[in-house]
């Protein structure tokens, strides 16, 4: 038995008709973790319910049966690092991993997700096409348009695609540098036929996205997966989930989340309500009041980060009551001070009293998430955090208590995109794993070299394009990065302009031409009140 006869489908997959666009849909890593995706769930599931598609799902490690000339064959990007996956796979497929090269008879790549929407300039080489922003519409849009085309070259294929919102066709832009080793002078459409800007293109219905298959095989096994929100009211300043995705919305209890909760709840036992920030839905408490009747008793629950205010005993005892031990609240630092230069409206004591709802209504252990590295942090705010981890810890006693820090990462589209890596974050992550493993506490960090790699590919543009596919020949190792910048010294700039410098907020931004939400000078104001809170 394979994989795929595990699942428990949650839609109806169309009949293809007699001439259906053959697609390889892929997710640039194993099965088990492709399938946990909610986004690679629903984009799969809106290609097979089409009958003028023949869709066939491909991973690293698995794949259904594949056609021998597909015409589309798209990706769903999740994870920076994964791109090596990506060439990997076209290699497999005798696809060259470079768009010049690729002739009519290859199939168009096409990519989205979160990593692609943010920032595909590092990646542009290697697709044909990709999609901005929310699935929803956007691949209906550029399927029907495709359609309008099948049959035509391969260059009036993506000459017609480009008109279509949301569509971003790389090979259609050039990029001219004031200098090979220096800044962008501008990004430009190869003529005036071309749009000069793609918008993001964002879903504004009420109707939120819930899984289409439950397999055992799934990373988070058996789980029914359900988008309570998307986007987060919070706006913290360095935050891609909050901003990339703005406005935010939520799921209408009555027309979309009861009756999707039902529907899974007939197949699995496992529910895991997602967004940035689920407890902040207007309606949560009716929400937790449904799951709370007899029928839903054996319901294991499952609830992504929550904002710490919103932590209350009544959902502690409803998360203890069906089978969940822990709960997860994002707090950056113990420092109010870069609490505010993040915008992250909290006080160590709504910290404190987290804790202690979470223990009384039954909770065994809290997950907070922190940063270091934050602009305008000094080592005595990283002091501040142990001090306020300890004070967890005495208002809680027998509270298990765990502590996740990053390092801070620009990334496009936020008010701190034109920051850097602090390279002061390694020593700060080491002092606070000594400090708190003393104290008995469990400390995880993320690795500040890796946090530099991502950090390199969040902030970069074509040039470093040739880094990446050496990387990956040279092992695809942290030392591997910095062999290949050596090895290409003098055709791109240093590892220190794309990581650790500030850059300034005239200069043109490798994703100048892809609009996100909000405008650059909204985000240069969010980033000068920011600024003003640092002294």
């Amino acid at each position: 038995m394979t994989v795929f006869q595990d699942e428990r489908l949650l839609f109806t997959p169309a009949t293809p008709n007699n001439n259906p666009i053959p697609l390889i849909f892929a997710f640039p890593n194993e099965y088990t973790i492709g399938i946990t995706s909610l986004g690679y769930q629903i984009v799969w599931a809106t290609l097979a319910a089409r009958s003028d598609v023949q869709v066939s799902r491909l991973f690293t490690d698995i794949a259904e049966t594949l056609p021998r000339n597909p015409e589309l064959l798209g990706f769903s990007v999740s994870w920076e690092l994964d791109y090596i996956n990506i060439l990997n796979l076209l290699e497999s497929l005798d696809i060259p991993i470079h768009g010049s090269l690729r002739e009519d008879s290859h199939p168009l790549i096409f990519g989205g997700g979160p990593v692609l929407t943010a920032n595909p300039e590092p990646f542009a080489a290697f697709f044909d096409v990709i999609l901005l922003g929310d699935g929803e519409n956007l691949l209906d849009e550029f399927i029907n348009a495709y359609q309008e085309v099948r049959n035509a070259p391969r260059a009036e294929k993506l000459r017609h695609l480009a008109q279509v919102p949301g569509v971003y066709i790389p090979s259609l832009y050039r990029a001219i540098y004031n200098d090979i080793e220096g800044e962008i002078d501008r990004i430009e459409p190869l003529d005036y036929n071309i749009p000069p800007f793609i918008e993001k293109q964002t879903y504004r219905g009420n109707t939120l996205s819930a899984s289409t298959v439950v397999t055992e095989k799934a990373a988070w096994e058996n789980i029914y997966m359900v988008e309570v929100v998307r986007s987060c009211p919070e706006m913290c300043r360095f935050c891609l989930a909050s901003y990339l995705t703005l406005p935010f919305r939520t799921a209408s209890i009555e027309s979309s989340l009861i009756p999707a909760i039902e529907k899974g709840l007939k197949v699995t036992n496992r529910l895991g309500l997602l967004g940035a920030s689920v407890t902040q839905h207007p309606e949560f408490e009716t929400l937790l009041d449904y799951i709370d009747q007899p029928k839903y008793e054996d319901v294991r629950l499952s609830i992504a980060s929550v904002r710490t205010n919103t932590v209350t005993e009544k959902l502690a005892q409803t998360l203890t009551k069906h089978n969940t031990n822990s709960i997860t609240i994002a707090v950056e630092s113990g420092s109010e001070k870069v609490r505010n230069i993040v915008n992250k409206k909290l006080t160590n004591d709504e910290i404190i009293e987290a804790a202690q709802r979470a223990k009384a209504g039954g909770l065994k252990a809290m997950k907070l998430y922190g940063m270091v590295g934050i602009p305008g942090e000094t080592e005595s705010d990283v002091e501040a955090t142990v001090a306020m981890m300890k004070a967890v810890k005495k208002a809680a006693p027998g509270l298990r208590l765990t502590l996740g820090c990053s390092t801070f990462v620009p990334k496009s589209h936020t008010p701190f995109q034109w920051l850097g890596v602090n390279p002061d974050a390694k020593k700060r992550l080491k002092y606070l794993q000594k400090q708190l493993r003393s104290q008995g506490m469990d400390f995880r960090p993320e690795s500040y070299n890796w946090s530099v790699i991502q950090a390199l590919i969040s902030r970069g543009d074509r040039r470093i394009t040739p880094l990446l596919e050496l990387t990956r020949d040279y092992g695809d190792s942290v030392g591997s990065y910095k062999r290949a910048f050596k090895a290409l010294k003098g055709k791109l700039p240093p590892l220190d302009y794309y990581v650790h410098q500030d850059w300034s907020c005239q200069q043109t931004l490798p994703w100048q031409h892809l609009q996100g939400p909000l405008p650059q000078k909204t985000l240069q104001k969010h980033f000068e009140e920011a600024v003003s809170l640092q002294n």
